[in-house]
């Protein structure tokens, strides 16, 4: 997003299990819920393990690297709160978990399935941030 541009995106409204992602992004890191118990990445965060039904949940940082699974281009009727070309992507990260974002700094032509991708921080009407993906410029194997 440009400095001229005027911030219109709105603040993100947390849950109670995931306000630990929303203040995290304030600090420009990604983070996920891993079972405690039986390791895997939860998103999007939720109180109980869905492979083991643990309670014991750690909250870690994520890598913010992945690959692209799939994307759209949203067309009408168009959200007042978004700045347009609007690319809705979803993101496997290298942690495994999938996550819905945006795509940004991307011709719509250069968009391929699979291209890796890095996450990046977007400010929010009220003074928050967001997470978005980039082309990441190394290839992430």
């Amino acid at each position: 997003m440009l400095d001229s541009e005027e911030i219109i995106r709105p603040d993100p409204i947390p849950k109670i299990d995931s306000v630990f992602f929303w203040q995290a992004l304030e600090d420009e890191v990604l983070m996920a819920q891993q079972c405690g118990d039986c390791s895997i990445f939860l998103h999007p965060p939720r109180p109980m393990c869905p492979n083991c039904n643990s309670l014991n949940q750690q909250k870690v940082p994520l890598s913010g690297r992945g690959r692209l699974y799939s994307w759209c281009m949203p067309q009408h009727p168009k959200i007042p709160m978004f700045h347009y070309p609007l690319i809705t992507a979803l993101i496997d990260l290298e942690e495994g978990i999938r996550i819905l974002s945006n795509l940004i700094e991307c011709d719509t032509n250069q968009i391929t399935t699979g291209m890796a991708l890095e996450v990046c921080f977007a400010p929010t009407k009220g003074g928050k941030k967001v997470h978005q993906f980039r082309p990441l410029c190394a290839d992430v194997g």
